[in-house]
């Protein structure tokens, strides 16, 4: 089965956002990846400052070869992100996050809503 990846990004409020807008600039750079199933950027409601990038991939080797390629530019902070307000161009921004952690699973069980 599937295995999913959640980044966890410790985000402070007057970052928010900036977080939201680098990831809607870069909205689609991963749907055409092979092996590639599902992408959700989780937003925090209320008593935390922690946002979820939630990614499903089909195995992780497809994962590996997204971030070493589209993947790594992404996280530089490719063009698709611009340079940084007041920095010289094509200097890599300054992340939104203070803190991110990567966590992995394994899909052991899945549902969906009942066709009827």
């Amino acid at each position: 089965m599937s295995i999913v990846k959640i980044n966890v990004l410790t985000v402070p409020e007057e970052q928010r956002e900036t977080l939201e807008k680098r990831f809607a600039n870069r909205a689609g750079t991963v749907d055409g990846s092979d092996g590639f199933e599902w992408f959700e950027l989780l937003r925090p409601v209320e008593g935390t400052d922690t946002y979820l990038v939630y990614t499903r991939w089909r195995a992780e080797e497809d994962f590996q070869n997204w971030m070493s390629g589209m993947g790594q530019a992404a996280h530089r902070g490719g063009s698709a992100e611009g340079s940084a307000p007041g920095a010289p161009q094509g200097e890599r921004p300054r992340p939104a996050a203070t803190d991110a952690t990567l966590w992995t699973f394994e899909v052991v069980q899945q549902a969906g809503p009942k066709e009827g």
